[in-house]
C-alpha cells in the first residue's frame, strides 16, 4: 500500500514539475517569437500554452481520480481522466488550425525574421522539453491521462527542433519561407497526436473492448476455469488508464452456494493473473434454472 501511494504522490509532483518548467519556456518563446518576428517560435509557444494548460488539468485529474467513491458516484471518480484527456486532444486540434491558418497568411507574405535569436530560444525550449518529458516519461506509460501530457512534451520537443531547422536555413540560406513550412509541419504533428488522444478517449468512453484483448479467448478461459457449458453477455471496458472491468454470464450444471463462491474466486484469479482484470461481475445460470422473465410473459 504505501509503495502505491509513493507512486501515485511521485506521479503527482512530477506533473507539477514539468508544468515549471514548461510555462518558464513558453514565456521566454513568446518574448523570443515576437522579437524575432518568428511565427515558428509564437507556433510553439502556443503549443507550451496549451501544454502548460494540459499539464494543470492533468494534476487535477490525477488528483480528483483519487477521490473514493460515493453513492451517486459507484465506480468513483477515474473517468475524469478520460476527459480531460479528451479535452486536451481537442485543444490540440484547435491549436494546429490555427497554425496553420496563420502559416498559410505567411506563404504569401514573407517577412524578415531574426534567425539567431530564434534558434537561441529554440535550442534552450528543446532543451526544457527533453527535462519535462523525461521527468513524465515513466508515469506515462500507466495513465492515459499523463500520456496526453506527456504526447503535449514530445509534440513541444519536435516543434522545437522544426524551429531549429528552420532558423538554420534562414540564417545560412536567406530562406525565410523556412519559418512558415516549419510552422505547418509543427501543426501536422500536433494535430497527428491530438487525433490520437481523442481516438482513444472516445474509444474508453463508448466502453469498447479494451485494445490487445480478445474477447473470445477470455470467453474461453473462463468457460475452461469454470468447467462451464457456456459463457454469454460478456462485456470487457475500461474504467481509466489499466482498470478494466468485466461482466459476464455463466452457465454451469446446478450446484450448492458454497460451491459457486468458490468457482467465482477461482474465475476472479484466473482474470486477475492472466489479463490484470480485477473489477468481475459474474452471473451464474444452469440448465434447471427458468427462463428470465418467464413468470411475466402472457399466456
Amino acid at each position: 500500500m504505501s509503495r502505491a501511494h509513493s507512486h501515485s504522490h511521485g506521479a503527482g509532483k512530477n506533473l507539477g514539475i514539468a508544468a515549471g518548467i514548461t510555462a518558464f519556456i513558453m514565456l521566454a518563446e513568446f518574448i523570443g517569437g515576437y522579437l524575432t518576428n518568428s511565427l515558428a517560435l509564437v507556433s510553439d509557444a502556443g503549443h507550451m500554452l496549451v501544454d502548460v494548460l494540459s499539464l494543470v488539468l492533468s494534476l487535477f485529474a490525477y488528483n480528483y481520480a483519487k477521490k473514493p467513491a460515493t453513492e451517486k458516484n459507484t465506480f468513483g471518480f477515474y473517468r475524469v481522466e478520460i476527459l480531460v484527456a479528451l479535452l486536451n486532444g481537442i485543444t490540440l486540434g484547435i491549436l494546429s488550425a490555427f497554425i496553420l491558418y496563420e502559416s498559410w497568411q505567411r506563404l504569401f507574405t514573407v517577412p524578415e525574421v531574426k534567425s539567431l535569436p530564434m534558434i537561441y530560444v529554440a535550442v534552450i525550449g528543446l532543451v526544457a522539453n527533453v527535462i519535462s518529458g523525461l521527468v513524465i516519461m515513466k508515469d506515462s506509460k500507466h495513465n492515459i491521462n499523463i500520456r496526453g501530457a506527456y504526447l503535449h512534451i514530445v509534440g513541444d520537443a519536435l516543434s522545437s527542433v522544426g524551429v531549429i531547422i528552420a532558423g538554420l536555413l534562414m540564417l545560412f540560406f536567406g530562406w525565410y519561407l523556412a519559418d512558415a513550412v516549419a510552422s505547418v509541419l509543427i501543426a501536422l504533428m500536433i494535430l497527428k497526436g491530438g487525433w490520437r488522444l481523442v481516438k482513444e478517449s472516445v474509444f474508453i468512453l463508448l466502453e469498447a473492448v479494451p485494445e490487445g484483448y480478445d474477447i473470445s479467448k477470455v470467453g474461453e478461459d473462463i468457460k475452461i476455469t469454470a468447467s462451464a457449458k457456456e459463457v454469454h453477455h460478456l462485456h470487457i471496458w475500461t474504467l481509466s488508464s489499466k482498470i478494466h472491468a468485466l461482466s459476464c454470464h455463466v452457465k454451469v450444471p446446478d450446484m450448492k452456494i458454497t460451491e459457486s463462491e468458490e468457482l467465482v474466486i477461482n474465475i476472479q484469479e484466473m482474470l486477475k493473473n492472466k489479463y490484470d482484470i480485477k473489477h468481475v461481475t459474474i452471473q451464474f445460470e444452469c440448465e434447471e434454472c427458468s427462463e428470465p422473465f418467464e413468470h411475466f410473459k402472457e399466456d
